[in-house]
C-alpha cells in the first residue's frame, strides 16, 4: 500500500503550473500542518495492520517546510503508520528552499528519496518559467542532500519550453548528466487551461496542433528531436528507461510511482489528495478553508466497475516500458485480455503500435512515442 501526503504550497506559483497550490503566509501553513496531523492519526487508525510500503510527500512544494515542521510529519508518519522494512520515503523539493538543517532533518526523519525540481540549467528558461531559483541554486541544494547522505535524488526537467532550442535543451541535459543523479524524470511543457501560460501560447499551441510553425513553442520537428535527444542520451549514460517519461540507474526506479502504475492501493491525505482503496476512489475537499475547518469526508465517490479495472490496467500499465502481464490481467480480472480487448489489441499490434512478447504486452518503440493514442484506445473500448 501506497501513502502520499500532499502539501499544498509554494513561494510563487509558476506560471505554467495547474496543480492545487498556492503561496500562503506562515500562519495558514501552521494551521494546515495541524490539520494533516489530525486527519493522519484518524486515518492511520483505520489502516492498523497496513503495511506502507511507499511515503511520497508532494506539493506544492513541501521543502517550504520548516526544519521542525518537517521533523513532526516524518515523526508522526513513522508513528502511526507501519512501514515496511526498507520503505521508500520521497520529498519533493524545490531548489533555493532547502537548507542544511533541512536536508539533515529530511535525513534523520527516514526521507531516502528526493525529487529536486530543476526543470531547466538555462536562466532565461527558468525566469520564463517563473521559477524562484537559479540554475546556482539547484546545485546548492543537490549537493546539501548529497552531504546530508540522500543519494537517490531525482531532477525533473522539462523541454518544449517557448525559445527553447535542442541545443540547449541538450546543454541542459548534460549539465545534470554530468551530476549522476539516481533519476530523471523528462517531460514534455504541456499547455493547461486556467494558466497564465494558457492565455499567452493556447493560440501557439493550437498551431502547432494543426501542423503549422509556432511563432514563440518550438515546432514538432524541434519539439520531436528533444524527445530523441533525451532517451539517446540517457540510455548513453546508463540511464534504463522504465516508463514513458522517467529514467533511472539499476535499482533507482521510483516504486512509488510504479504502485500507482500498477493498481496498487494508496491513501490520499491533505488537501485534494486521492485515494484509491479495495476498488473505491475519492478525494479529500479541495477547498483549503473546508480542510482547516477540519472537514476530512471522503469527497466524489466512485466504486470503480470491473471494465473500469481492466482499462486502467492496460491504460496506466502500458507506460511502463515492460508492459502489462497476461497472466496479472488473468488473476484479477478471469478473463484474458484478448476476450475483453477483441478489437483493440490486434489493431494496435497490426498498426505497429504494440506487441505481443508472450508472456506481456508492451508499447513498440513507435507506440510509445504516441502513447496517448494507445492509451486512450483501452479507455474508449
Amino acid at each position: 500500500m501506497e501513502l502520499y501526503i500532499h502539501i499544498p504550497f509554494c513561494i510563487r506559483k509558476c506560471v505554467y503550473c495547474d496543480f492545487l497550490s498556492a503561496p500562503a503566509d506562515m500562519e495558514t501553513i501552521a494551521h494546515y500542518m495541524e490539520c494533516m496531523e489530525k486527519q493522519l492519526v484518524r486515518e492511520a487508525a483505520s489502516f492498523q495492520g497496513k503495511i506502507i510500503d511507499t511515503v511520497f510527500i508532494g506539493g506544492g512544494t513541501p521543502s517550504i517546510l520548516k526544519p521542525e515542521q518537517l521533523s513532526r510529519l516524518l515523526a508522526a508518519v513513522q508513528e502511526r503508520f507501519t512501514l515496511a522494512a526498507g520503505a521508500e520515503i520521497t520529498l519533493e523539493a524545490n531548489p533555493g528552499t532547502l537548507t542544511r538543517t533541512k536536508a539533515e532533518a529530511l535525513k534523520a526523519g527516514g526521507v531516502n528519496r528526493v525529487s529536486l525540481g530543476l526543470q531547466s540549467a538555462n536562466e532565461r528558461e527558468l525566469r520564463l518559467l517563473g521559477r524562484v531559483h537559479t540554475y546556482r541554486d539547484f546545485l546548492r541544494s543537490y549537493e546539501l542532500l548529497r552531504e546530508a547522505g540522500i543519494v537517490n535524488i531525482n531532477v525533473d526537467l522539462m523541454s518544449a519550453l517557448p525559445g527553447q532550442t535542442a541545443s540547449s535543451y541538450e546543454k541542459t541535459l548534460l549539465r545534470v548528466l554530468a551530476l549522476h543523479p539516481a533519476h530523471i524524470s523528462a517531460y514534455s511543457l504541456m499547455i493547461e487551461e486556467g494558466t497564465p501560460f494558457f492565455e499567452q501560447y493556447r493560440e501557439d499551441e493550437k498551431l502547432r496542433e494543426d501542423g503549422g510553425t509556432p511563432r514563440w513553442l518550438p515546432g514538432e520537428e524541434s519539439e520531436r528531436a528533444m524527445y530523441e535527444l533525451t532517451g539517446v542520451l540517457l540510455a548513453e549514460h546508463g540511464y534504463e528507461r522504465y516508463e514513458i517519461s522517467n529514467y533511472a540507474k539499476k535499482g533507482f526506479a521510483c516504486r512509488h510511482n510504479i504502485g500507482y502504475w500498477t493498481g496498487e492501493a494508496y491513501l490520499g491525505l491533505g488537501l485534494g489528495a486521492s485515494s484509491y482503496i479495495e476498488g473505491i476512489r475519492f478525494c479529500n475537499t479541495s477547498e483549503l478553508d473546508e480542510y482547516l475547518s477540519g472537514d476530512f469526508a471522503p469527497r466524489d465517490v466512485q466504486k470503480l466497475s470491473k471494465n473500469d479495472r481492466m482499462a486502467e490496467f492496460f491504460y496506466l500499465g502500458l507506460r511502463m516500458s515492460a508492459g502489462v502481464s497476461k497472466a496479472d490481467f488473468i488473476a484479477q480480472f478471469g478473463l484474458r485480455a484478448e476476450q475483453v480487448y477483441m478489437q483493440e489489441i490486434p489493431e494496435l499490434i497490426g498498426s505497429g503500435l504494440l506487441e505481443d512478447t508472450g508472456a506481456r504486452y508492451r508499447l513498440t518503440d513507435y507506440g510509445r512515442d504516441v502513447s496517448n493514442q494507445v492509451l486512450w484506445r483501452f479507455l474508449l473500448g
